[in-house]
């Protein structure tokens, strides 16, 4: 955890309640200054829930949220003045060219009238769209889409940013780009808290933390969560007929979870060095012949699916 002087966000038990539905359930952690931290959690799972209350949209049911050092309960107005937002769904207006959407968004935020002709160029630069101030928003591709909402975004120059989702929809290349924009602004002291349904992307964060139904259950640096997270080691095992070799694993010994990734199955194991061989054979003498089992890294995936399926578990039968 970072020193609370430092931190520019800071969440303290938070809970959200809508009716009997508890979709935060006292959850906690900080953002420092310049910090990229990634929510990484299934669909339901509370993270919109916990940017909007942090955005100052929602009121919390307890616990105690601070945002650049304000309470958001106590003063969301002064909250939003200090923020910049993008949400996944594209929030500028289609039928406006670029330009006029970028000077409606100035004057919303208030961007002082001698700052504003700089900082629309440089909104205009970050999104590559140089030339094409007068095109309508309508005819622009999703990435040019999204990098512009996010220059409008951070036209008042927050050193906090909110962003949900915010590249859904987008393609791979187009998403790097955005990430490249991303880190910039972490390198010149904005915190940035980010949710994201992408494995890959959440590599590219400071932290990242996983949330399941509304609870907060890792928190940790990227590699550190793919190291530590696993109560075991990994196979990929590449066979015929994986729906059969699932159930059969499931059963064998020193397995303790499957899983399909792409034509494999990742299985974790006590010790892959032993089990390798072993669950070679093991498929072979329940009529899956020729499968192919190496150890291999786990990835961010592996470590969610782990954790999620953990969590919901230990969930259930604690209920």
């Amino acid at each position: 955890m970072t020193e609370a002087a430092a931190a520019q966000i800071v969440v303290d038990g938070l809970v959200k309640r809508f009716g009997t539905f508890v979709a935060l359930d006292h959850v906690s952690f900080e953002v420092a200054r310049g910090e990229i931290m990634g929510f990484l959690g299934p669909n339901g799972a509370g993270k919109s829930t916990l940017i909007r209350i942090l955005c100052g949209l929602l009121r919390p049911s307890a616990g105690r949220a601070l945002v650049a050092g304000i309470d958001v309960a106590q003063d969301p107005d002064a909250v939003r003045r200090r923020i910049g937002y993008m949400s996944q769904k594209f929030s500028l207006y289609s039928d406006l060219s670029v330009i006029e959407n970028l000077r409606f968004f100035g004057g919303i935020y208030g961007v002082p009238r001698d700052q504003l002709d700089a900082r629309l160029r440089f909104a205009v630069e970050m999104a590559g769209l140089s030339g094409r101030e007068t095109s309508l928003v309508a005819t622009l591709a999703g990435g040019w889409k999204q990098r512009l909402a996010l220059g409008a975004a951070i036209l008042h120059q927050p050193q906090i940013l909110f962003l949900d989702e915010p590249t859904s929809g987008v393609d791979p290349e187009s998403r790097r780009r955005f990430w490249d924009m991303i880190h910039t602004l972490g390198a010149e002291g904005v915190s940035v808290l980010v949710s994201t349904h992408y494995m890959e992307e959440a590599e590219y964060c400071s932290r990242i933390a996983l949330i399941n139904r509304g609870r907060l259950i890792a928190l940790d640096t990227p590699q550190q969560l793919k190291q530590r997270s696993l109560d075991g080691e990994l196979l990929a095992i590449e066979c015929r007929d994986i729906g059969s070799a699932i159930n059969l694993l499931e059963k064998a010994p020193g397995v303790r979870d499957v899983a399909v990734f792409g034509s494999a199955l990742h299985v974790l194991v006590d010790d892959a060095a032993t089990r390798s061989p072993e669950l070679v054979d093991y498929l072979a003498a329940h009529g899956i012949a020729g499968a192919a089992a190496r150890r291999i890294d786990p990835t961010i995936e592996d470590s969610f699916v782990y954790l999620v399926g953990a969590s919901s578990q230990a969930q259930a039968e604690s209920s």
